[in-house]
């Protein structure tokens, strides 16, 4: 086979364990030679066309081993909340009042990622904040974590829950001095999602290519969806099985189904959906291959289920478990006796204990690839325990950029700087993967490496620079490391021959310069298997 394409005039690399190469030939999706330039164009014929990186660099894709990526598309019609955008209570508000203004009496107004910590009230907004900005439409705003959220009044009413409703086990409906407050915490957060008008399949394909553009815009050509069925159920994996008949999914996604009892697992197994396995199609662009639980909740949101407790000048406590230990471990060994593979979200070293015990006893071997999602304040015992048995770390080194500092208020700062450990666990050979968990955080790629390289948070403080890595390392953790969460290591993740080339041109070669220059660098070109799926300045037809 002659090549298709060569990159050339830049650097190419392709792997940590091989280094940099000046060139890279590509043919029929895969990646042919990669070498100096003399070896890459023996492979070439009279049709191969020639890209010149201008001394850019090409780098294996990027793969995004946790984030929600339909809630991200469906976010990017919500109210915008993104504390890099709203520093303040009273544009928060206005952003709501705005989105009331623009909608028709009696719809909802959803807004997503706020963060009470960087809000200049230091604090979440209060019900009666969000019915005076909005006294004729029921509001829901979410916190970025994801796990609390706050409602107004017509958004109680609407979900039913007022002063005497029993608050479900494993979440809160907060109340002072006998008022609700507004805030719903974790499981009881499923209370407003039954009552929120649910998106036909339509509208979730939109938002699926939607989000799958944005990602292949900043050089991401895999993905995972971490908990598809918690907003539209069933209809969920129907969108996803649409969009790909469609031709409109960008990335190759590792789909993780909702496994908590207000999710889709169950029927989904009744339905006849059974979990992907080694040795079935690797180029399959969908694999259904895992199930998620919750274990606990966020640090930045003190409901992470810690052993010691958060700082009183925060408010104390010791957080919260989603289940009691029976129910969790029952949920996970029927999960790993079907076949999945289990991605738990674990962020407390509590939470990660009764994590760790249930797949313990569920039988967890390496052959499974069983993950503890996030995985932020782990012990050196439960990281001995995981590496024996084979059980991956899934961090979001994001969070330290974006919530290292609060992470410093509520637990101090000895806690926040041993927090997701990436260069231990890189050092013990346990495959810690780089994602972003959006939208919770960014899914910005380069952010994310700089995070990795200098342990900075977005505020300049250094928090455990022991645990930094160099860019080589943390490009193989948002790579290959990906990739093996998802048990696709040997088809992408290096530009070795054979490889899938699934490759991002970047705006430069981010093995020169200063790490700060990460922050300001994007993705000029994404192939997906040869296939261009963004490409900035129409460089390849």
């Amino acid at each position: 086979m002659k090549a298709e394409i060569i990159l050339h005039g830049g650097t190419v690399f392709r792997g940590l364990a091989a280094g940099k190469a000046e060139a890279v030939a590509i043919g029929g999706g895969k990646v042919l030679a990669v070498g100096t330039l003399s070896d890459v164009e023996s492979a070439s014929g009279p049709d191969t066309r020639r890209i010149d990186l201008a001394g850019r660099c090409a780098i294996p894709a990027f793969n995004e081993a946790h984030m929600h990526l339909l809630s991200v598309g469906l976010g990017l019609t919500q109210v915008n909340l993104r504390a890099e955008e709203v520093k303040s209570l009273d544009t928060l508000l206005t952003r709501i009042k705005d989105g009331a203004a623009a909608s028709q009496k009696g719809q909802w107004v959803v807004g997503r990622g706020y963060d009470h910590g960087a809000l200049d009230v230091n604090r979440h907004p209060t019900i009666g904040e969000l019915d005076a900005a909005a006294p004729d439409n029921p509001v829901w705003i979410v916190r970025t974590c994801g796990h609390m959220g706050v409602a107004n009044s017509a958004a109680l009413r609407a979900a039913g829950i007022g002063h005497n409703t029993p608050t479900p086990e494993g979440g809160v409906i907060e109340r002072k001095g006998g008022q609700l407050t507004g805030m719903i915490q974790e499981r009881a957060m499923y209370l407003i999602k039954v009552a929120l008008p649910r998106p036909d399949k339509a509208h979730m394909v939109d938002a699926i290519e939607a989000a799958g553009q944005r990602l292949a815009s900043l050089g991401f050509a895999s993905a995972t969806d971490m908990n598809v069925g918690m907003t539209a159920d069933l209809e969920e994996i129907a969108a996803y099985e649409d969009c790909l008949a469609q031709g409109r999914l960008k990335q190759r996604m590792w789909q993780v189904i909702a496994g908590n009892p207000e999710g889709i697992a169950d029927k989904a197994w009744a339905a006849g959906m059974r979990p992907w396995k080694p040795g079935d199609d690797q180029a399959a662009m969908l694999r259904w291959g895992a199930i998620k639980v919750f274990a606990d909740g966020s640090a930045g949101g003190l409901t992470a289920a810690f052993f010691e407790p958060y700082l009183e000048s925060a408010g104390g406590g010791t957080g919260v478990f989603t289940f009691p230990t029976d129910t969790i471990h029952a949920l996970l060994a029927k999960y790993h006796d079907q076949g999945w593979q289990l991605d738990i979200h674990a962020i407390g070293d509590a939470a990660i204990e009764q994590v760790l015990i249930g797949m313990e006893e569920a039988g967890a071997t390496p052959d499974r690839r069983h993950r503890i999602e996030h995985c932020g304040f782990v012990t050196r015992g439960q990281r001995r325990r995981m590496l024996s048995r084979g059980i991956l770390p899934v961090p979001q080194p994001a969070f330290m950029y974006e919530f290292g500092d609060l992470y410093i208020e509520n637990l101090g700062l000895e806690r926040a700087e041993n927090a997701y450990p990436m260069r231990t666990w890189f050092d013990e050979g346990a495959h810690p993967s780089a994602s972003s968990d959006a939208p919770v955080s960014s899914y910005d790629p380069f952010a994310n490496l700089f995070t990795m390289v200098t342990r900075r948070t977005n505020k300049g403080t250094v928090l455990g620079g022991h645990e930094a890595l160099t860019l080589e390392e943390a490009v193989h953790c948002y790579t290959v490391n990906g990739a093996y969460s998802t048990f696709a290591e040997g088809a992408r993740g290096t530009l070795e021959p054979g490889m899938d080339a699934d490759i991002a041109v970047l705006s430069r070669d981010i093995f020169q310069g200063a790490p700060e220059e990460l922050l300001t660098t994007s993705a000029h070109i994404t192939l997906r298997g040869g296939e261009t799926i963004f490409d900035r300045h129409s460089e390849i037809g």
